[in-house]
């Protein structure tokens, strides 16, 4: 499932209708194509054609602790052996909402979203680290989320 990162082309009114999007993803097609000056029709095709490239997603953010999800975290994974298996694995995880591959003191790492303690404990023991290849973990207990944002632009 590993998913090899290009660069994509945008070119500078794909890089608008994107950026639309970022501020309010409930934004008509219309409305987008009075900012960009396309049709309406033209813009529902770019939208179109960037999620099917992978360029962008169209989701509603929620915070999960407000959903029931009272245990998220971050956990950075030592992995021995080929990261990209263990990465492959630990993905398909319901509980994990983010992975990367990183080069520093982790090899992986993950955010997990949990309904509480006991969950959290169970995808420590009883999935990632039953992982052949994963040699560590180091676990980082949100607190709270102070900040999170999606609307940083194309740049």
């Amino acid at each position: 499932m590993s998913k090899k990162l290009m660069a994509p082309s945008l070119d500078p009114v794909s890089k608008q209708i994107v950026e639309q999007l970022q501020l309010d993803g409930r934004k008509s097609y219309a409305e987008i194509a009075k900012v960009v000056g396309l049709s309406e029709a033209a813009v529902r095709q770019r939208v179109q054609k960037l999620t099917d490239a992978g360029v962008m997603q169209i989701v509603a953010v929620t915070d999960p602790m407000r959903l029931g999800f009272s245990r998220l975290s971050m956990m950075g994974i030592k992995v021995l052996g080929d990261i990209r298996t263990v990465a492959d694995r630990i993905a398909e995880m319901p509980e994990v909402s983010y992975l990367v591959m990183t080069a520093g003191a982790f090899d992986i790492i993950v955010e997990l979203v949990c309904e509480d303690d006991n969950a959290l404990i169970e995808v420590l023991n009883g999935k990632i680290r039953a992982v052949e290849g994963v040699a560590a973990t180091e676990t980082f207990m949100y607190l709270n989320i102070h900040k999170q944002k999606y609307d940083w632009g194309t740049r």
